[in-house]
C-alpha cells in the first residue's frame, strides 16, 4: 500500500466546487499516464502528478492509492481526521466518475481485510499488524471505545510517530469514518497495557457497542449559560458530523418565548407554541432527510435556539425562513453560516 501525505501549499483563488470540477477534468485527461504508471509500479510518478492537483483542491488534504473493494485500485481522498474539509472530502467523491474495473474512490480510509497482515515502515522499524496490542476502555452509557495502542516498536519511536502509526492501523483495521464514530480518546503507549487484545479482535468490540446504538435517541440535559443562568437542552445521541458528512451547513433558529417561569424557561402558551413550531420543523425536515437534519435546541433566558445541519445545495435555510413568518412572541430570526466541524454543537457531539 502506497501512502502519500498533505501537501503544504497556499490557498488557491479557485472555491471548493470549482477546484473539485478542475480535479476531475486534470483526471479524465491524465488518466491514461496514471494507468500505466500504476501497472508498470512508479509510484515516484504517481506521486508527482497527483500532489500537486490534490493540493489544488485543498492543501489539507491527504490522499493515498490502495487496493480496491471491486475495483483493481482505489483512490482515497480524506481530510484524514481534519473535521473541517471532511464535507469537501465527501463533495469530491460525489463528483467522481462511476467506478470501473481499474479505479474506485473513496472520501475516507477504507477498512483492509488484510489490514492484519500489513506491515509498514516507521521510523526505519517494521510495524507490523499483527503484534499491535490494544488496552480498550467502553465508558459507562457512551457510544465509544478508548484505545491504548501498544507496539514492540513504540519504546523507539517519539509520541508523534508512534501516534501516526496507530491512527493508521486502526483506519486500516476500521475504516476512517468508523474510527471518528466509534473510537474515543486514542494513545500510544510504550507498555502492555493490562489485559490487552492483538488488534484484531477492535472491529468485534466496536461492533458490540455500536448494537447498542440503533435506535434514533434524544438526551435532555440541564446546565448553565456562561453568566450562569438556567439552561435545559435536548440534543440527539449519538450526535456526530460523521454521520453526516455534506451537512456543513448551520441554521440557527432563534425564537423569543413571552411565557417564562422564575428561571427564564418557557411554560403555559410559549412552552405550546415551540412544541408546535419544532413539530412543524420537524416535518418539514423529514421530507429533506437527505439534505438536513435536527441537532439540538435549549432554552434559557426567554429564547430557544434551535441548531439544524444541512446540506447547502439543499433548500433547508429557505424552509426554516419560511417558518418563523407565524411566530408571534417577539422577534425570531434565522442565522446561516458554513460550520463543517459543527462547532457551534461542540458540548454536544459524542
Amino acid at each position: 500500500m502506497r501512502l502519500f501525505g498533505r501537501k503544504d501549499a497556499d490557498e488557491g483563488a479557485e472555491g471548493p466546487d470549482e477546484a473539485i470540477a478542475g480535479f476531475w477534468a486534470w483526471w479524465q485527461e491524465t488518466r491514461p499516464q496514471l494507468d500505466s504508471m500504476v501497472a508498470a509500479g512508479e509510484p515516484e510518478g504517481l506521486e508527482e502528478r497527483l500532489t500537486p492537483a490534490v493540493a489544488a483542491i485543498d492543501p489539507g488534504l491527504a490522499y493515498e492509492v490502495a487496493p480496491g473493494k471491486e475495483a483493481a485500485h482505489a483512490l482515497v481522498v480524506t481530510a484524514a481526521g481534519d473535521a473541517e474539509l471532511r464535507s469537501l472530502a465527501h463533495r469530491w467523491a460525489k463528483a467522481a466518475p462511476p467506478s470501473d474495473l481499474l479505479w474506485e474512490f473513496h472520501p475516507s480510509r477504507q477498512a483492509n481485510p488484510m489490514a492484519m497482515e500489513l506491515t509498514l515502515d516507521v521510523g526505519g522499524f517494521e510495524f507490523a499488524l499483527d503484534k499491535l496490542q490494544l488496552g480498550l476502555r467502553v465508558p459507562r452509557n457512551q457510544p465509544r471505545v478508548d484505545v491504548a495502542a501498544y507496539h514492540p516498536i513504540f519504546g523507539e519511536l517519539d509520541e508523534e510517530s508512534r501516534l501516526e502509526a496507530t491512527l493508521l492501523a486502526l483506519d486500516w483495521l476500521l475504516g476512517e469514518d468508523d474510527v471518528a464514530r466509534w473510537v474515543g480518546e486514542i494513545t500510544a503507549v510504550t507498555f502492555e497495557p493490562i489485559d490487552s487484545v492483538a488488534a484484531v479482535h477492535l472491529p468485534a468490540v466496536v461492533a458490540d457497542v455500536a448494537s447498542g446504538y440503533t435506535e434514533e435517541e434524544w438526551l435532555l440535559l440541564e446546565g448553565q449559560t456562561a453568566g450562569g443562568a438556567p439552561l435545559v437542552a435536548t440534543a440527539r445521541h449519538p450526535l456526530r458530523p460523521v454521520d453526516h458528512p455534506l451537512f456543513d451547513q448551520h441554521i440557527q433558529i432563534t425564537l423569543p418565548y413571552a411565557h417564562r417561569d422564575e428561571n427564564g424557561l418557557p411554560v403555559g402558551d410559549s412552552l405550546a407554541a415551540l412544541r408546535d413550531f419544532e413539530e412543524r420543523l420537524a416535518a418539514r425536515l423529514l421530507k429533506l432527510r437527505d439534505d438536513a437534519v435536527l441537532a439540538a435546541h435549549l432554552s434559557s433566558q426567554g429564547h430557544r435556539v434551535i441548531h439544524v445541519y444541512a446540506d447547502p445545495t439543499g433548500d433547508a435555510a429557505i424552509h426554516a425562513k419560511e417558518l418563523i413568518v407565524g411566530w408571534e412572541e417577539g422577534e425570531p430570526r434565522v442565522d446561516v453560516s458554513a460550520d463543517p466541524a459543527w462547532t457551534a454543537v461542540a458540548p454536544f457531539l459524542t
